[in-house]
């Protein structure tokens, strides 16, 4: 991968987010936001090994969880005939081991750390100095002051051409790896938004710091653009607009983020 710009500035705002023409839950609303700079890519392995070398940072999903009793996250398996939950407990799993025990960052280096909890995005971004992005921050970097469909325009796949790491494919038990990934792919392989910033849409869901209602009892929080996994038959949030709920402390495997600045005054 070449080298990259670490950050983006994107001048303060207020603006419409949200989408009327989805889903219900993204209904356009308004938002305000002074001006920040946000990550040109996700969170790397290779910069949350940093972190954990530096401060001993141990993850919600390297102890024990609520309900079982033992430390893991939930991994994506595609269905069988024997078992048709395509999401499951395993144990082990953590950001070293994304889908458990045998698997390895190894030779990951640039891809998105995943298995990270709310907790542990927010201690990343504080031990950098920065914070994690409001819905509103995100939305807005991931638009580019656009209202296309997709970041890069109104077509999912133009010419043929995967312009972001998802499924294609009847999901879940049918992957044809078109875009040549069966996870994540390393962060900057496909075509940056306008304001350069890659990855906005597929390859992992990135943490909010925004809650995704103001009635729920338990830290839930708004994840947002997409992951491996969006495909056009199911979920097809691979869209700026695009929101989805996540308890803030429980991890995946197709769940990173990305930081903020703390916000400044105009």
């Amino acid at each position: 991968m070449g080298k990259i710009s670490t950050t983006v500035q994107i001048e303060g705002a207020r603006t419409i987010i949200g989408s009327n023409m989805f889903y219900p839950e993204e209904r356009e609303r308004s938002v305000q936001f002074s001006s920040f700079d946000i990550d040109t890519t996700e969170v790397t392995n290779q910069m949350f090994t940093k972190f954990v070398s530096e401060t001993g940072y141990v993850t919600t999903a390297e102890k024990p969880q609520a309900g079982f009793n033992t430390a893991g996250g939930a991994v994506f398996k595609q269905p069988t005939a024997k078992n048709l939950n395509w999401w499951q407990f395993v144990e082990g799993a953590n950001w070293r081991a994304p889908e458990g025990p045998g698997s390895s960052i190894k030779d990951r280096g640039f891809e998105p750390v995943v298995q990270v909890s709310f907790e542990d995005a927010q201690a990343y971004a504080k031990w950098k100095g920065r914070d994690l992005p409001s819905e509103g921050q995100w939305e807005f970097a991931a638009r580019a002051n656009d209202t296309t469909e997709f970041v890069w325009g109104d077509e999912r796949a133009p010419e043929g051409q995967e312009m972001a790491n998802s499924w294609q494919g009847a999901f879940p038990i049918q992957n044809t790896l078109k875009d040549g990934y069966q996870l994540r792919a390393p962060v900057g392989c496909y075509p940056p938004n306008d304001y350069g910033l890659y990855d906005m849409i597929g390859n992992v869901w990135e943490w909010t710091k925004t809650p995704y209602s103001p009635q729920d009892q338990n830290p839930v929080y708004a994840i947002k653009g997409g992951s491996f996994l969006c495909a056009p038959n199911f979920c097809a949030r691979y869209r700026a607009p695009a929101r989805q709920p996540q308890e803030g402390d429980f991890s995946t495997n197709h769940i990173g983020f990305r930081t903020v600045s703390k916000e400044v005054s105009n």
